[in-house]
């Protein structure tokens, strides 16, 4: 097929609907292409359980040994497994996956050996171009000497890498609840707790990329009802949910209540930091809670802000050497873990956070969650940049209030903060805003709203 490249090929991976936007003879194409960008005489793949995933990730295979590359196929993973693959094996690496989008979305995730991100600045658009120009002029020749294409299995490996970097030896008896969502979490979730002093209750562990029961998009509170009822009548200690390719971990308290991502950020890096001597850079991202620097300075750390998005995270966290980084979206990046993002590993850290002490999740997190959020609120408007501008105008000069652009634009005072970013990909504003209590944050809130939405 001649594809329309500029509708799948994003900023840092490749996604799309099959077989209307991209389908098994593009892979191919991206398979060799990625193969001849990298360089790579060897590389390493991966898929989730969509029902198009082992097509479209043999054909990659197919694409990249006619390139000469030998592929090592890991079969079924999760993103982070395939990240270790990667890591591990010291070997480029690509898995398909579309995380939490619809069953008809697939896509990639490109990685250069070591779990070194590849976006449009680091690879993509060179692979974009040949896969354009091959797909309406014809693949290249193949190699001289084609490369082979292997089966390895790493899901044992990894289990046991994540859990050599937590001292999980002090953990109580835990009743836990885990939401796999019918993605990746079932798949893995077992070997990694397997032998932990556990009662699992597990929902929804059964591979099934059509999402049968809801969407594997924990982000969307709608998804964490079943977790969170389920918690409630089992009396468990905690739940935990994944997203569809399980890179991401959302928690959820003995209550039922949602725990957030900033305050698990905030615990897992003050234990980071203890595991560091009290010492360590950590990354978090612009509309993480007050919580995070604050929590990071009192351990002994040096917090860091960044733009949204991983690969802003992970090119500073390789800058500096951070230990630990975080975003609100429960994405959460560590330096023993190729500075790649791994939900299981900082799930592993809740865990042996909660199960070290006798209290309950919700005073435990307590420590790490300070301030009122409003989480992220999307408006659809006409102009982006126009809408921006008015916010611009109307906190531009206050007195106490500063204003900065490192992504869209922030406003901050000494009681509040607020975060106005558009969307790359659709005609929307993401405000998030935060205050030291409840009344304030609303208001803060709906101000902004109210310029935002006109």
């Amino acid at each position: 097929m001649v594809a329309d490249l500029s509708q799948i090929v994003k900023a840092y991976d490749v996604r799309g609907v099959v077989p209307d936007q991209w389908d098994e003879s593009l892979a191919e194409l991206f398979g060799a292409a990625f193969a001849q960008v990298t360089g790579a005489s060897a590389i390493v793949t991966g898929h989730d359980m969509r029902p198009s995933s082992p097509g479209l990730s043999a054909a990659f295979a197919r694409g990249a040994a006619s390139r000469g590359a030998d592929v090592t196929e890991i079969g079924l993973c999760s993103t982070d497994q395939l990240y270790y693959a990667s890591g591990a094996l010291d070997l480029p690496g690509a898995m398909f996956t579309a995380s939490h989008n619809p069953a008809r979305y697939n896509g990639i995730k490109l990685c250069r050996a070591g779990a070194a991100p590849v976006g449009q600045d680091t690879g993509l658009a060179e692979i974009r171009a040949l896969v354009e120009r091959w797909s309406t002029s014809g693949a290249p020749a193949p190699a001289a000497t084609p490369g082979t294409v292997t089966r390895r299995d790493t899901l044992a490996d990894y289990a046991a890498h994540l859990r050599s970097l937590v001292d999980l030896t002090a953990v109580r008896p835990l009743k836990v609840v885990v939401d796999a969502g019918n993605g990746m979490g079932g798949h893995t979730v077992p070997t990694v707790f397997e032998g932990l002093p556990l009662t699992l209750v597990p929902l929804y562990f059964e591979l099934d990329g059509t999402f049968p029961n809801h969407e594997a998009n924990p982000l969307d509170p709608a998804n964490l009802v079943d977790l969170q009822k389920r918690v409630r009548e089992e009396g468990a200690d905690l739940g935990l949910a994944f997203d569809g390719d399980a890179d991401r971990c959302f928690v959820v308290d003995e209550r039922g209540e949602p725990v957030s991502p900033s305050a698990i950020t905030a615990l897992v890096a003050a234990r980071e930091l203890a595991r560091n001597g009290g010492k360590g850079t950590v990354i978090h991202n612009l509309i993480t809670s007050w919580s995070v620097p604050e929590v990071v300075r009192e351990h002994g750390g040096t917090p860091v802000r960044t733009r949204v998005g991983h690969s802003f995270i992970k090119a500073e966290m390789a800058a500096t050497g951070a230990i630990f980084g975080g975003e609100h979206s429960a994405h959460y990046y560590f330096r023993d873990f190729w500075y790649a993002d791994t939900g299981m590993l900082a799930a592993l850290h809740v865990l042996a956070a909660l199960g070290g002490q006798d209290g309950t999740l919700s005073a435990l997190v307590a420590e790490y969650d300070r301030y009122a959020g409003s989480g992220e609120i999307n408006s659809t408007v006409d102009d982006q940049a126009a809408r921006l501008a008015a916010i611009r105008a109307a906190y531009e000069g206050r007195e106490g209030i500063t204003l900065d652009d490192l992504d869209g634009l922030t406003v901050t005072s000494a009681d509040w903060w607020f975060n106005v970013r558009p969307s790359n990909t659709e005609p929307l504003l993401r405000l998030n805003a935060e205050a030291r209590d409840e009344t304030t944050m609303r208001r803060v809130r709906d101000e902004a709203l109210s310029i935002i939405r006109g």
